[in-house]
């Protein structure tokens, strides 16, 4: 089994949860985070002063999968996260974690 660990910009969740779902992967956990990547967050103007914003709001997306369906999800999740055709800098990373085993509480 592997976890796969997507971390994605919060208005991409619900086209993203919509795709695994379609897919019958919806089995997910979502968890709010704050951070910065190759960005390094954003400057803004409020009231005429400038400020610099350095952890930007992400959406965490974890689901675990059996291996043979990996490369599948890791697809859904790259397709759909992604702004344009090619994407852009911010739009996410995803990582993929071995799960030695599963415990159903």
């Amino acid at each position: 089994m592997i976890l796969i660990q997507a971390i994605i910009q919060p208005i991409r969740l619900s086209s993203v949860r919509s795709a695994l779902e379609e897919a019958g992967y919806a089995e997910t956990m979502v968890s709010d985070a704050l951070g910065y990547g190759r960005q390094r967050g954003q400057t803004a103007t409020f009231r005429g002063n400038e400020y610099r914003i350095d952890l930007l709001r992400k959406i965490i997306l974890e689901l675990v999968v059996d291996e043979e369906d990996a490369d599948e999800v890791i697809s859904i999740i790259r397709d759909s996260a992604k702004r344009g055709t090619e994407g852009e800098i911010g739009d996410g990373k995803i990582f993929t974690i071995p799960v030695a085993e599963a415990i159903t509480i």
